[in-house]
Formats: structure tokens, sequence, C-alpha cells
């Protein structure tokens, strides 16, 4: 990210919490920052582009990210990424509440001199 300094990685789940659901084959994710302070960078970070090339083989369908940003929080919403949904699929979680967790395990960068990072 420019013009920002020096970055350093943190796991997204440092600075944000998700909420997630689901409706046949299609899975539904919010992530919402901690500090509104956050939320441009997580923006700028989490792309729908993103979350479908971190995890081709399970995501077969098309990303698309809505913005809330009055609200600091992104939704993203999955389709085909359930193997079929719940009543076809052979996943251990076929409804859907993994996607949050896989979510909040990639990278973002924060700035170097962000500070300490509170514990959730």
């Amino acid at each position: 990210m420019s013009g920002q300094g020096t970055m350093r990685r943190v796991k997204l789940h440092d600075i944000a919490h998700a909420r997630a659901g689901d409706k046949g084959n299609t899975s539904n994710v919010s992530v919402w920052v901690y500090d509104p302070g956050d939320y441009a960078l997580v923006k700028a970070q989490l792309t729908a582009e993103r979350v479908k090339s971190a995890y081709p083989n399970l995501l077969k369908g098309a990303v698309t990210r809505y913005e809330l940003d009055q609200l600091h929080g992104l939704n993203f919403v999955m389709l085909d990424a359930l193997e079929g949904g719940v009543n076809t699929s052979l996943g251990l979680d076929s409804h859907g509440k993994s996607w949050s967790f896989l979510i909040l395990d990639l990278d973002v960068e924060v700035p170097e001199n962000r500070g300490p990072i509170p514990a959730a």
C-alpha cells in the first residue's frame, strides 16, 4: 500500500471479525473491522478477486463483494462454494461457517507504526 511507509503483515482476524451464512450452494460472509481506522486498508486489500484466488479449489463460482462503508464492513457472496449445499455435500461444513475462518486467516498489511493490535 503506497503512502503509508513501512508495512507489516498480520492475519485479518487480528483486526476484524466475521459472520457467515448460507443458502443452498451459496455462502455469505460479512467481515467487520474492530477499528474503523483499519477499514480503508482492509477494503483495499480484501477484494473479491483475492478471496476467490486464495481458495481456487473450494470456490467454483463467482465471488461478489458488497461494501458497507458507513458500517465499516464488507459482505462477500460466494456462489458454488459449498460443494452442492447441505443436502448434497459430503463436506464437514456444508453450511459455510468455515468460510469466515478461511477469510479471516488471510494476511493483510498494516502500517508498521500502527501500534499493538489488541487481543480480540
